[in-house]
């Protein structure tokens, strides 16, 4: 997926024009670094918020061929990536299955203290932030959910997720496939918040990466003739260079002029400090703003317990999971009626192990949880529970029942309206089972 990576150094356009006068003459040795393997970087927007000084080893292509779009896509799906592999037996809890409390020990959770859901379930206390979500019917859990890898590894289970959930085969990600379906749409039509592109997004349409909104901030954006001066020096520094460079350029340009537009939007929602809720903020801004966000990406980490995953009163789950709630709560809040086009999905590369270990945390394991939840859902606990008998495990792991192709494809076909044939290319070789996430 080309991204489009913003930084806040700002050179005018006058720096530029002076630049591309300097290097004219440089032309034949950049084809030639071309030719050697400079054609699928991203582009690096910086500087007057597209950082055109640097293009000249960031160059990408764009593909030209799309999907036709769907008239019954609206709206937009927000992909939250947990990494580090999440306990989902501590996030989704079942909190009276005698083999959980014996497996789990000093770190199970009580049944009395968990946000209930069905099927005997209920979240983590800390969740308890969503418990109106939970209660209008607007929060799906599925326990047991995996990918075919089952090597424990970090690297290449989200590799493998990231990919489509196939354990070989699709080189791109899954969600540059889905925009493919897509069809063309607007700048942000995909976009990435926290400075990294996901592998999710790979491939060869284009997407948007971006530290926060404020970083695509440029004073002399205001200007009208910015973006044709700006547009014009980029063309005159990488003359004899193919076309992808004035491409890219000219979506960084609009990144930067949509973005001055969301200046205005204020909101009267309170976020939690920290980095993840700041990028749902923005993502709720992108979305309030008109955007024409289809697909929005953010990562949170810190879910690699092999110690102290604590109790109500401590640890590194209460934690975390509370900033997972916290920052959710405000962003549905934020979008008030928007939350009815709005889903929102979690996936995680692994779950852990049933039973704790001697450090009060829990190894890598298999299967783990998904959460949907937003506009579109059918609430509750979903999918096949096998239970936690030690006759069930998968060598002491929760069987992985649950196909995160299932849940994924669910909620893209929903949200975005892509058809049965259309998911079978985005998830190439796999088999449809209904989890009913969806309503």
């Amino acid at each position: 997926m080309t991204t489009v990576t913003t930084t806040t150094r700002v050179p005018s356009a006058d720096v530029l024009q002076a630049r591309a006068e300097q290097q004219e003459h440089e032309t034949q040795t950049r084809e030639r670094l071309w030719e050697k393997g400079f054609t699928r970087r991203r582009l690096l927007a910086g500087g007057m918020g597209v950082g055109v000084a640097t293009l000249g080893s960031q160059l990408v292509t764009t593909r030209v061929a799309y999907g036709a779009p769907s008239a019954a896509a609206t709206g937009c799906l927000v992909v939250i990536f947990l990494r580090g592999g999440l306990d989902g037996l501590s996030l989704l809890v079942p909190g009276t299955d005698p083999d959980y409390l014996a497996a789990r020990g000093s770190i199970a959770v009580p049944a009395s203290r968990l946000v209930a859901m069905d099927r005997g379930f209920g979240l983590h206390p800390a969740m308890a932030p969503l418990a109106p979500l939970v209660a209008a019917g607007k929060v799906a859990a599925v326990p047991a959910v995996s990918t075919p890898d089952l090597s424990r590894s970090h690297f290449q289970a989200q590799d493998c997720l990231e990919r489509g959930g196939s354990a070989t085969g699709a080189q791109t990600g899954w969600l540059d496939r889905v925009l493919e379906q897509t069809g063309p749409g607007t700048t942000f039509r995909a976009v990435a918040l926290g400075g990294l592109s996901p592998r999710s997004l790979a491939g060869d349409g284009t997407a948007m990466t971006v530290g926060s909104i404020s970083s695509l901030s440029v004073p002399s954006a205001t200007d009208p003739q910015w973006r044709g001066r700006t547009l014009d020096a980029v063309r005159r520094l990488y003359t004899g260079v193919d076309d992808p460079v004035s491409l890219q350029a000219a979506l960084a340009c609009d990144a930067v002029t949509t973005a001055a537009s969301m200046s205005s939007l204020t909101s009267s929602t309170t976020y939690p400090a920290g980095d993840f809720a700041s990028a749902l903020k923005d993502i709720a801004r992108i979305i309030r703003s008109g955007a024409g966000a289809r697909v929005a990406c953010v990562d949170l980490g810190g879910w690699d317990m092999h110690t102290g995953i604590g109790t109500l009163d401590w640890g590194d789950m209460v934690r975390q999971v509370g900033a997972l709630a916290s920052a959710l709560a405000a962003f549905t809040t934020d979008l008030g009626p928007l939350l009815d086009t709005t889903t929102v999905v979690t996936m995680s590369e692994f779950g852990r192990r049933v039973q704790k270990n001697a450090s009060g945390g829990a190894d890598h394991g298999h299967g783990g949880v998904s959460l949907v939840l937003g506009g579109g859902v059918s609430g509750g606990v979903k999918g096949r529970w096998l239970g936690l008998a030690p006759s069930v495990l998968d060598q002491g792991d929760v069987p992985g029942t649950n196909d995160y192709r299932d849940v994924l494809g669910e909620v893209v076909g929903r949200r975005l309206g892509l058809s049965d044939g259309q998911l079978a290319t985005v998830f190439p070789g796999w088999s449809r089972t209904p989890l009913g996430v969806m309503a």
